[in-house]
């Protein structure tokens, strides 16, 4: 059972907090199976699962699904597998080999031999914070953040890895780009990534 620390957010919601990111994905795997008509909204985010019900309705169902949620469920991601075609030629690249004591080939072998789960989205509209990240490659982010990093730029910090969906500024290590579209407002949905979807890179 996942460990779940239940705060009322006004009359509609509640915030489940849990110990981590596999805590999340366990908790939004039952809730979403349970298929709870009252369910407006799910928000997933490091550590929380934001729960919004329909006016009128009551949270409790809610809470006891996700306190009955099994650890393990979740944590290969369930969702949509989404395969991005990267060049490995980040600005970061050789700081990360030096900084792991691996070869630029090692990183990217790396790299793209995992398989990522979208644990939640924000910071920027169709940024997703994808965990899965080989333990040699998690290093913190940048002492300084860029200003401006370009759309498709792919990068590591901590234990996740990112797709910059929009120019934007950042910190996040960048070892390489991709041209794969993460947000498209004139599209349906808007964003590529769903929490639960898993992601491969794929070097080119």
């Amino acid at each position: 059972m996942v460990a779940v620390r239940v705060r009322r957010c006004g009359g509609r919601a509640v915030l489940l907090e849990v110990d981590d990111a596999a805590g999340v994905a366990a908790v939004v795997a039952a809730v979403r199976d349970a298929a709870l008509p009252e369910v407006r909204e799910l928000v997933p985010a490091a550590r929380t699962v934001l729960v919004e019900v329909a006016p009128g309705a009551a949270t409790e169902r809610v809470v006891q699904v996700a306190r009955a949620a099994d650890a393990a469920a979740g944590g290969a991601g369930t969702g949509t597998v989404h395969t991005l075609p990267v060049t490995y030629d980040g600005e970061d690249l050789a700081l990360v080999a030096e900084t792991a004591g691996l070869s630029v080939d090692e990183v990217v072998a790396l790299h793209s031999g995992a398989e990522y789960r979208v644990d939640f989205c924000g910071f920027a509209p169709g940024f997703g914070y994808l965990s899965g990240l080989p333990e040699p490659l998690r290093q913190p982010r940048l002492e300084s953040s860029r200003t401006a990093v370009p759309a498709g730029s792919v990068g590591i910090a901590d234990v996740y890895s990112c797709v910059y969906p929009r120019r934007s500024p950042g910190g996040w290590r960048l070892i390489g780009r991709t041209d794969t579209v993460l947000f498209d407002p004139g599209a349906d949905p808007p964003a590529l990534f769903t929490p639960g979807d898993r992601v491969r890179f794929e070097p080119r």
